[in-house]
């Protein structure tokens, strides 16, 4: 079989998966029914992506993460080791909410660092930055820079991962890739 994407033989991939060429999964992980993944993603060791489950492009998932049903990644999206996701409000072992799973949204770009948790139904804003070890319990701006248990915003990160630091207009620059931002209504825009 001539494959566009790479497997490593001890992982399982189930029927009826779409995987985009150039993609790479990696030892122990398990890509279950229906799901969707890019080109170019890259899946670490020990990844389960659950039925349903759509990655876009160029998504890296590191070890030991579960991306349960109800969950979508945008483009470039960056999962930490051991990062969280969560699809139920409410589990309990002895009853069945399959019918309840919460979707959560990751948009564009957006980085999710290492053993943070999302609690299902909160969606991440593109380009935004969840700090390592973050719990987040609501909604995250795009830009947005948040850290803490639970979640609270401490600034603003630019597209290229930087913290942005805007003047008195509400003006910020990234150090690295010198795009351009405005902070405006408590929204941030790239205005480049």
């Amino acid at each position: 079989m001539n494959l566009k994407y790479y497997a490593h033989p001890s992982s399982i991939i189930d029927e009826h998966c779409e995987i985009g060429e150039g993609t790479k999964i990696w030892h122990f992980s398990h890509i279950m029914s229906n799901c969707k993944l890019g080109e170019n993603c890259n899946l670490g060791q020990n990844v389960v992506i659950s039925p349903n489950v759509i990655l876009g492009k160029n998504v890296k998932v590191q070890n030991n993460v579960s991306i349960y049903t109800g969950v979508i990644c945008d483009d470039d999206v960056f999962l930490g080791p051991s990062m969280v996701f969560t699809n139920v409000i409410n589990p309990r072992s002895a009853i069945n909410r399959k019918s309840e799973y919460a979707k959560t949204h990751v948009g564009k770009g957006a980085t999710i660092g290492a053993n943070a948790t999302i609690v299902c139904g909160h969606d991440i804003g593109k380009y935004a930055f969840i700090g390592a070890g973050t719990v987040v319990t609501k909604h995250v701006p795009d830009y947005a820079l948040v850290v803490g248990n639970p979640s609270r915003q401490i600034g603003w990160m630019s597209e290229f991962g930087h913290k942005l630091e805007f003047d008195n207009h509400g003006f910020a620059k990234c150090k690295e890739s010198e795009q351009n931002y405005k902070l405006e209504n408590n929204k941030v825009i790239r205005i480049d």
